[in-house]
């Protein structure tokens, strides 16, 4: 039996006195389809001649019933900034009901009661579905390093007879059946150029190029009996290599150049992803989650009201941050929501005093509004801008001529950046855990004893940006074609010897040892005395111990920077011991 076949004979099940047009309509198969596959069902002994259920086909039918439901909630909902700093998504309102709940509502008409929901980012707040639904929760502890394959192997003894879901979709209609044939995957009739699969005419979902249009992917499957132990293996398998660390769980229904399950197509308007704040605010422009506390504080800085800002788009989340674009009458601002952990790491009165200091320097970019209390920032968008290259001899000089006459400001304020005591103190925010690094108090006492050498020969300090990486020098040109350097996100900054910024872009940059020469060379001008470069070396191990530790910390709230952090903590360890071989050597100490 195809796949239509089952449509028709399901159809037939669930309609009252069914005509072929009204088979048409409720299985949304053309009238040819209808005819062939009731003349194929009557012959193989489905239907009788007035095209009823055979005892054949209502001992199949009584058989396909799906048993569990797999709900992903696991995620952070990135592009839902700003509500996913409040609410995740699975919680969102439409029309006063949260998205879950629909879902579960929607599945209890369906008859299915054996509900498992994959959690994890702030996942005490579907912690009273448990009592309110009888829910079973899954916590996957590494959704901030892991995307939903992951989760869904978390939950895959339940695949069987399974519905597959994600939190943040909306369906207009039921799309859960208390009984069900065969296995499928759901689109949309929507056409887009951000599907991998569009639909052919045998109903199989194929890939397609990043260029080319396919049906809009919704995300809800159902796994029969007979498809779920191969799928379980296949995540089971992919779950293991690191590689799909990344991947949405469809990697596992993809055998070469199509899925393993046919394609079941819905209407557009039936079925809506919310997956970002305009997509929820075009499905509800009354959700009680439209008024968040955030947008309101942007609104009040410009004088506006929340509705008037729109275009509402999430941008890359950073090491420290989690930040939206957005538009208010037509200029571009951008929203900056300090990340996970960041009140333990980051002083942020110290943040603002610097931007008081540094406002009419024309250093930074263009600060609308920041609160010394929680870190919201607000700032003008720059346009036409780009990061430094810092493969770039060009950008790279251009950035070390804007960084020393920063420098050369000796600008003044009341607080002072120790990295030193840095360290020791993220190391303190581990909570008593050790490092995760075997030979990490043998790197800390290398690193700590070139404290006597910098001591000797530290400049005089002065306002030192701390942050001084690639990422953080902005080229902005205007509408007369005119270049400009701004030097963005001060948040570490404070008093300190201003060759630290030198250290702090090298190891960004992933620099070599002939690179931080090079670098230091561009900024002295080819004039940099021994003593200092030595230093500046010490710099490189110091700073790199102390953004390992970070990392560290970092790691303990579930946020991983990977290759980064193992590369900090390299630059501890051999540059602690190239500097001090150095400085031996010249008998400096």
């Amino acid at each position: 039996m195809n796949i239509q076949e089952y449509d028709i004979l399901n159809a037939i099940f669930t309609t009252t006195n069914a005509t072929q047009r009204s088979l048409a309509d409720c299985s949304g198969h053309s009238l040819g389809i209808v005819n062939r596959s009731i003349k194929k069902l009557t012959s193989d002994g489905y239907l009788t001649t007035t095209m009823q259920p055979t005892d054949k086909a209502i001992t199949l039918y009584n058989h396909s019933v799906p048993q569990n439901a797999v709900i992903l909630a696991a995620g952070f909902g990135m592009r839902m900034v700003p509500i996913n700093t409040e609410t995740p998504k699975g919680l969102l309102e439409i029309h006063g009901e949260a998205l879950i709940e629909r879902i579960i509502r929607q599945l209890h008409e369906a008859n299915i009661h054996n509900i498992y929901i994959v959690v994890g980012f702030m996942k005490e707040q579907y912690e009273y579905l448990i009592d309110e639904y009888d829910v079973t929760l899954i916590v996957n502890a590494d959704y901030a390093s892991k995307n939903n394959l992951h989760s869904l192997n978390l939950a895959s003894e339940y695949l069987k007879n399974s519905y597959i879901i994600p939190c943040d979709i909306w369906c207009k209609d039921n799309p859960f059946h208390k009984h069900e044939f065969y296995s499928w995957y759901m689109v949309s009739d929507a056409q887009t150029t951000e599907s991998s699969v569009r639909v052919n005419r045998k109903m199989e979902l194929t890939t397609i190029s990043k260029t080319a249009i396919g049906n809009a992917m919704i995300g809800i499957s159902y796994l029969s009996e007979n498809d779920s132990s191969y799928i379980q293996q296949r995540l089971s398998s992919l779950d293991n290599d690191a590689r799909y660390d990344g991947c949405f769980w469809e990697e596992a229904l993809y055998d070469h150049d199509r899925m393993v399950i046919p394609a079941r197509i819905v209407p557009d308007s039936n079925a809506v992803e919310i997956n970002t704040y305009e997509q929820l605010r075009e499905l509800d422009e009354h959700s009680n989650h439209l008024q968040s506390d955030i947008l309101q504080i942007a609104a009040d800085a410009l004088n506006g009201k929340p509705e008037d800002i729109c275009n509402i788009t999430v941008l890359k989340k950073g090491m420290t941050n989690r930040s939206f674009l957005f538009d208010y009458q037509g200029i571009k601002h951008i929203m900056r929501i300090p990340g996970e952990g960041t009140d333990q790491l980051i002083n942020r009165r110290n943040e603002a005093a610097v931007y008081q200091t540094i406002h009419d320097k024309h250093i930074c970019d263009d600060i609308e509004y920041i609160n010394s209390e929680n870190g919201y920032k607000l700032t003008r968008f720059l346009d036409n801008a780009r990061v430094c290259d810092p493969s770039s001899t060009e950008d790279i000089t251009k950035c070390m001529n804007k960084l020393r006459s920063f420098h050369d400001l000796k600008l003044k304020v009341n607080h002072r950046f120790d990295l030193f005591e840095q360290i020791d103190f993220y190391e303190t925010l581990w909570e008593g855990k050790s490092s995760v690094y075997r030979d990490y108090q043998k790197t800390k006492a290398e690193v700590f004893a070139l404290k006597n050498y910098i001591d000797k020969y530290a400049d005089d300090e002065v306002l030192t940006h701390i942050d001084a990486v690639p990422d953080n020098f902005l080229f902005c040109t205007d509408s007369s074609g005119n270049e400009d350097i701004r030097l963005i996100d001060w948040e570490y900054a404070g008093m300190q010897d201003p060759h630290v910024d030198i250290a702090m872009f090298s190891i960004y940059a992933f620099y070599t040892r002939e690179q931080i020469d090079q670098l230091i060379d561009i900024y002295f001008n080819g004039n940099c005395p021994d003593t200092t470069r030595i230093k500046i070396y010490c710099y490189v191990a110091i700073a790199g111990l102390l953004w390992s530790n970070w990392c560290e910390y970092k790691r303990n709230l579930g946020v991983d920077f990977g290759e980064y952090s193992l590369k900090q903590y390299r630059y501890a360890k051999e540059y602690s011991r190239l500097a001090k071989k150095e400085y031996t050597d010249r008998n400096l100490l």
